[in-house]
């Protein structure tokens, strides 16, 4: 899985990275097939966006977040991910 992290009007840290691979491991659980992560990582105001698209086997699932704090807003775009992907899965799988 290779994961790609871009910030506007943000410079990546170290722990922000680390935060980020971290929780991105999470998806390969449900869904093998997992190819490319993009992460966008953006400040505006008092608000902190994270926003990210998956390529999976055949498929493209986006995401996006808003909260007061960056680390908050990239654990909300991971569960909103690994919500889809789940779905995703099942809708690909055997119906029988």
């Amino acid at each position: 899985m290779q994961i790609s992290i871009t910030g506007h009007h943000l410079d990546i840290t170290a722990s922000l990275k680390a935060h980020v691979e971290l929780k991105f491991e999470k998806l390969k659980r449900h869904f093998d097939n997992v190819a490319d992560v993009h992460v966008i990582l953006s400040v505006e105001k008092l608000n902190q966006k994270a926003e990210a698209t998956v390529q999976i086997g055949g498929a493209t699932v986006f995401a996006e977040d808003i909260q007061t704090d960056m680390y908050d807003s990239i654990d909300h775009v991971v569960d909103k991910l690994d919500r889809q992907i789940i779905k995703h899965k099942e809708k690909t799988g055997s119906h029988r």
